[in-house]
């Protein structure tokens, strides 16, 4: 009997759980922290001279769009891989519109190559880009870690990763509205490369940014604070 009151009192104690939003909503809301923050950076730093004009080429408007997509639709699915039961056909999303980015400055390599011959195949140092990627995605990344604290940890690599991609694709965006370089071996090699380099990174350190441990804490302080 001491064990069902035990149980009993744990159950008229215990708050109602509010389950999580689903993964577009959060998502929204994700958007509307990392957006307005884009916009400032892109402000401060000042636009790109010719950004008009770049508005009327379908090569960057592509590109643009599909790192856009690339981020909104990574964040999608991290969102969604915190939430058991829920259906990873969502992965595939971020996977198409990175083939989407990639396929688009892999064509116009080939066609700068038979336009200009291999003199466009030679790279030059172009060390703003994985510092300004990681200043633009800077504050969208901190606001993914702090959500997805949020969820269950169940696949905290690819969480993690997803949420990084996320990050360093509106990074990406955002960079390219202040940053003139549209070649596309350089936009290939530099930008991409560090879009790839920081998911990669952000994969390798899922387990010790995510994990029960870190769901825990975030539940004790909030805890705390009501």
């Amino acid at each position: 009997m001491q064990t069902e009151r035990f149980i009993q009192s744990l159950a008229d104690a215990a708050d109602p759980v509010r389950p999580l939003a689903p993964p577009w909503a959060r998502t929204a809301v994700w958007l509307t922290i990392a957006v307005p923050y884009i916009v400032l950076v892109v402000y401060v730093v000042s636009p790109r001279p010719d950004l008009l004009a770049k508005f009327g080429e379908t090569r960057y408007i592509i590109e643009q769009l599909a790192a856009l997509t690339t981020g909104i639709s990574a964040a999608l699915a991290a969102f969604a891989t915190t939430i058991p039961g829920y259906s990873r056909k969502v992965l595939i999303f971020p996977l198409l519109s990175l083939a989407v980015w990639l396929g688009s400055l892999g064509q116009g390599c080939v066609q700068a190559w038979l336009q200009y011959g291999e003199s466009v195949l030679s790279l030059r140092p172009d060390w703003f880009c994985f510092p300004g990627i990681v200043l633009v995605g800077a504050i969208p990344a901190i606001a993914m870690v702090v959500m997805l604290w949020r969820g269950a940890p169940l696949m905290p690599s690819a969480t993690v990763a997803l949420g990084g991609l996320a990050a360093a694709g509106l990074g990406n965006f955002g960079l390219r509205l202040f940053h003139p370089q549209d070649v596309s071996l350089m936009v290939l090699f530099w930008q991409f490369g560090s879009v790839f380099i920081l998911t990669v990174l952000a994969g390798c350190v899922g387990r010790f940014i995510l994990n029960w441990a870190s769901v825990l804490d975030n539940v004790r302080r909030q805890v705390a604070i009501r």
